[in-house]
């Protein structure tokens, strides 16, 4: 949850590593919103969290380089 409602992703995937993947997308005009912050806060501490089992991202205006990215992080 957010501080101000609960949070659901767009996206959630299995991956066949076994890797679950939860993916956010957002428009250009409403990535730096505060909600869309704390988003983006409370889905890389739910990967950072996970020990490797999970990643998130949230990609914006098409920029689907940052799923790849999440990914290896994970």
């Amino acid at each position: 949850p957010t501080s101000g409602h609960r949070f659901y992703p767009d996206f959630l995937v299995r991956m066949e590593d076994g890797i679950v993947l939860a993916v956010e997308y957002k428009g250009g005009d409403r990535f730096d919103a505060p909600e869309q912050v704390e988003k983006r806060r409370v889905g890389a501490l739910w990967a950072l969290r996970s020990e490797g089992r999970c990643a998130f991202a949230m990609p914006r205006n098409r920029d689907f380089d940052a799923i790849d990215a999440a990914l290896a992080e994970a």
